[in-house]
C-alpha cells in the first residue's frame, strides 16, 4: 500500500476548536507556496558581551519546519541550523537539537538546544570542555503581548508579504554555553525579547517572474525596536520607501498587568541615526516620540552588540542557508562565523543587523534590540544608492558621542 493512500487524515489539532475555515488543521487557507508560521527570541546581557538568537518556523506548503539558533560574543558568532519535514503535530515545536515548549501560553517558554553529542564525548573522554553552542533558558513575559501593525507589501501588483505579528518583552533565566564559557543568565542582567508572526512571505525557490523584473526597487529603510523598562515596554516600528514615505508605522507603550493603564499611542515616530562613518552600521540613535499631551518624547539609544540576520540565522540573502528550504528529513550543522568587519561574508553582511542596545527615556535605563537594515536610496538619511554610506564622520561622530554620554549618565543598568 503506498504511504500516501490514507494521508488526508485528521491531525490532533483537528480535536480543538480552533478553525478558521472548513479546513483541517494540517492545511492553511491559502494556496500560496509562500506562507509561513514562524517566531524569533532574542536574549542579551546588559553589558553586550553576548546576544542569543533564536526561532522556529514552519511552512506548511513547502511541508518544511526549520530552526535556527546563533550567539554572538565578540567577534565569533556559534550557529545551530535545523530543518526537517513537517509532521501532522503542529503542538510539537521541536526540530533537531531544537525546541520551544509553551508552558503558559504568552507567559511562559522554554527555549532548549541541545548540547553537541560529539562535544559530550570528547568531554567525557577528557578531550576538553564542551565547545558547541548550547542552552536550557526559561523566557517569562513582563507585559502583555501587543500586535504590530497588519503587514502588507506588494511587488507590483503581486502580493509578497503578508503579516500578521505580536512582540512582547520579558525577563529570561538559565544557562548558555558555547567554546568552554558557561554563561549564568539571570533576569536583572538580561533582557528578553520575542516576536511571533503569520502569514505569507517570500521563500527561496520562487521563479520571480515580471514583477520583479520591472518592479526593481530603489530602497527600503527599516526599524524594530521593542524596549523593555522598568514598568513599561516601548515598542516603535517604521519601514520607508526611498523618499522616506512611510508604508508601516506605529510606536505604543505597553504597561505591565495589573496596572490599570490603557496602552498608550506615542505618535509618529522619527529615528535618527549615527552610522559609523563609511557605512551604514549604526552606533547610536534618537527616537522622537510624543506622548497624549503632545509632549515631545526622546529615546536615546546606544548600540551595545549586533548579529547580521544573514549570518547564521538563514534571513536574506544568506547564501548557505534560508528559511523554509528543503534540506531534506533530518538535517542539522553547526557552524562558528567570523564576523570582524564583515568583508568577508559578502552579501550576508548587508542584510537587516539585529542589536542589542542600551536606551533611556526620561533619565530611566532599559534594553531591547534595535533592528536596522537600509539599502539602496533613503532621501531622510541622504543615501544615493547601494552604494553610499554615511560619510561625515565629524557630524556622526558628534550624534553618536552625544547620545552615548546621555545614555551613560541616566542612571544605574
Amino acid at each position: 500500500m503506498s504511504q500516501h493512500a490514507n494521508a488526508d487524515r485528521p491531525v490532533p489539532l483537528d480535536e480543538y476548536p480552533v478553525h478558521q475555515v472548513p479546513l483541517s488543521m494540517r492545511h492553511v487557507a491559502t494556496g500560496d507556496r509562500n506562507a509561513y508560521d514562524r517566531c524569533i527570541f532574542h536574549v542579551f546581557d546588559h553589558d553586550g558581551g553576548a546576544l542569543l538568537i533564536t526561532g522556529l518556523g514552519v511552512y506548511p506548503n513547502t511541508g518544511v519546519i526549520d530552526a535556527y539558533a546563533t550567539l554572538r560574543t565578540g567577534d565569533r558568532l556559534h550557529a545551530v541550523r535545523a530543518s526537517d519535514a513537517l509532521g501532522e503535530d503542529r503542538m510539537q515545536l521541536s526540530v533537531g537539537p531544537l525546541r520551544i515548549e509553551v508552558r503558559r501560553p504568552l507567559r511562559t517558554l522554554r527555549l532548549v538546544c541541545e548540547p553537541d553529542p560529539s562535544d559530550q564525548g570528547a568531554a567525557a573522554g577528557g578531550a576538553g570542555a564542551e565547545e558547541g553552542l548550547s542552552f536550557d533558558l526559561t523566557w517569562e513575559a513582563e507585559f502583555p503581548a501587543l500586535w504590530e501593525p497588519h503587514h502588507v507589501a506588494r511587488t507590483g501588483d503581486r502580493l509578497t508579504l503578508e503579516g500578521r505579528r505580536f512582540v512582547q518583552a520579558g525577563a529570561p533565566s538559565g544557562t548558555i554555553r558555547a567554546a568552554g564559557v558557561e554563561y549564568t543568565v539571570t533576569p536583572d542582567g538580561w533582557t528578553g525579547t520575542r516576536d511571533r508572526s503569520w502569514g505569507v512571505r517570500p521563500i527561496p525557490g520562487e521563479q520571480p517572474g515580471r514583477a520583479a523584473e520591472e518592479q526593481r526597487t530603489e530602497g527600503f529603510h527599516w526599524v524594530w525596536c521593542p524596549i523593555r523598562f522598568q514598568d513599561r515596554m516601548v515598542m516603535v516600528v517604521l519601514q520607508e520607501d526611498p523618499d522616506g514615505y512611510r508604508t508601516l508605522t506605529d510606536a505604543v507603550a505597553v504597561h505591565r498587568d495589573g496596572s490599570g493603564r490603557r496602552d498608550e499611542q506615542l505618535g509618529w515616530p522619527y529615528v535618527d541615526i549615527a552610522y559609523a562613518p563609511g557605512s551604514r552600521e549604526p552606533r547610536s540613535a534618537v527616537i522622537h516620540l510624543t506622548d497624549a499631551a503632545r509632549k515631545p518624547l526622546e529615546i536615546r539609544a546606544e548600540v551595545l552588540l549586533g548579529s547580521p540576520l544573514a549570518v547564521g540565522a538563514g534571513y536574506p540573502p544568506a547564501q548557505d542557508w534560508q528559511h523554509g528550504t528543503w534540506q531534506g528529513r533530518g538535517w542539522s550543522e553547526r557552524t562558528v562565523y567570523q564576523l570582524g568587519d564583515g568583508k568577508g561574508l559578502g552579501p550576508a553582511a548587508y542584510g537587516v543587523t539585529d542589536h542589542a542596545a542600551r536606551f533611556t527615556l526620561d533619565g530611566e535605563v532599559g534594553y531591547g534590540i534595535f533592528e536596522h537594515g537600509s539599502f539602496g536610496r533613503h532621501d531622510p538619511s541622504g543615501f544615493t544608492g547601494f552604494d553610499s554610506v554615511a560619510q561625515d564622520a565629524v557630524a556622526q561622530d558628534a550624534v553618536a558621542q552625544d547620545a552615548v554620554a546621555s545614555v551613560s549618565d541616566g542612571g544605574p543598568r
